[in-house]
């Protein structure tokens, strides 16, 4: 084994190899490898029923798969092994408390683990301050608010010191306020939290802000894995590219392929440039993200967009702080999305004839 194969074996402090989990005749995990690599934040991201729960209860040792090998520190273990139940503290979505305290309920793994009272009393101390709930310390847990719970849940799992740290959908209970000031909390305690946290979520947003490395599963599938970046910018299927935030123009197929640059022409007539390298005549989808679609007056001078259509403000939606354009024009649908300064400046309204520009590079094609 070389240096550098010996380093990646040593980064990684888990590992799961051909996992198969099904209830009754429905197989809800299929994954051929997963691993957990010391230092990362790790977000399993998909919909509802993607399996990615069932897939953190089997790497946190909590189910035993169908099928499947677990290997931690490179050591193959089975769900009982103590040194991986030692290692791995888990919070699930609606997490239980024990009758009791706040400080009885973040004690009760230091308890099991056999520490003395000097030792329980200094960890639990400072996990209540790492959550900013020490004021709750005697409070009894059915009088917490549903944001308190779940910050208690969090003290307890930290205060054992676990190496592997599993959150799933720890904000999606929590009305908007609660969500976001505990988003901001999670993005200030995960880098000293554990040596690794995975993750669990359906909000895209929330796994690319927090996460060094996002697993988009389908169906009880792996389907994309790669930093933030990758999955935005590079979605691997059109599923990838919906469930991240993209739109879809209409249909069309390849009519022309040169040096990396494809020109497709699209069921409404209108032919776009994309990167790409797929052969002529093949039917492909067209994803594109609509904050990557640039509006200008018909007066403004062409810029570096391939792409550069003539269309009307059909409707326009005010979100906060940004605005939904929805643009039609040559039998083509476009959604764009600007801030409201510069709805203002250019004095946007409804039925106004606009040019949409988007860049070839920022156009993602899939086979039909």
């Amino acid at each position: 084994m070389d240096l550098e194969t010996r380093a990646i074996v040593s980064d990684t402090l888990l590992r799961a190899v051909g996992v198969i989990k099904s209830y009754g005749d429905q197989t809800v995990v299929n994954v051929d490898t997963i691993e957990v690599r010391r230092g990362e934040v790790l977000a399993l991201l998909g919909p509802n029923g993607a399996g990615k729960s069932t897939l953190v209860r089997v790497l946190a040792a909590l189910e035993t798969p169908d099928e499947g090998r677990l290997f931690y520190k490179g050591r193959r273990v089975g769900r009982d092994d103590p040194e991986l139940r030692r290692a791995v503290s888990a919070v699930l979505q609606s997490p239980y408390l024990w009758r009791g305290t706040v400080a009885q309920n973040v004690e009760f793994g230091l308890r099991v683990r056999g520490l003395t009272a000097k030792e329980r009393k200094e960890r639990v101390r400072a996990a209540l301050r790492m959550l900013e709930i020490t004021d709750l310390r005697d409070a009894p847990v059915d009088t917490l608010s549903g944001g308190e719970a779940q910050r208690v849940a969090l003290a307890r799992a930290l205060a054992v010191g676990p190496e592997i740290l599993f959150l799933d959908e720890p904000t999606a209970d929590l009305d908007v306020a609660v969500r976001r000031r505990l988003l901001a909390d999670l993005e200030r305690i995960v880098s000293r939290a554990a040596p690794a946290l995975v993750l669990v979520t359906h909000d895209p947003g929330e796994a690319f802000s927090l996460a060094d490395r996002v697993i988009v599963m389908e169906e009880g599938r792996i389907v994309q894995t790669g930093t933030p970046g990758d999955i935005f910018e590079a979605p691997a299927t059109e599923f990838v590219a919906s469930f991240t935030g993209a739109e879809f123009v209409v249909s069309g197929a390849v009519e022309s392929a040169e040096e990396g640059i494809i020109v497709v022409r699209l069921e409404s007539g209108q032919a776009v440039e994309a990167m790409g390298d797929l052969a002529e005549g093949t039917p492909v989808r067209i994803a594109y993200r609509p904050e990557d679609v640039v509006i200008s007056m018909l007066s403004t001078p062409a810029t570096s967009a391939r792409n550069r259509f003539q269309v009307r403000v059909a409707a326009l939606h005010r979100r906060g702080g940004l605005v939904r354009l929805r643009l039609t024009g040559g039998g083509l649908t476009l959604e764009a999305l600007i801030t409201r300064l510069a709805l203002e400046d250019l004095k946007i309204q409804a039925g106004m004839a606009v040019i949409a520009q988007i860049k070839a590079t920022a156009l993602h094609v899939f086979p039909a």
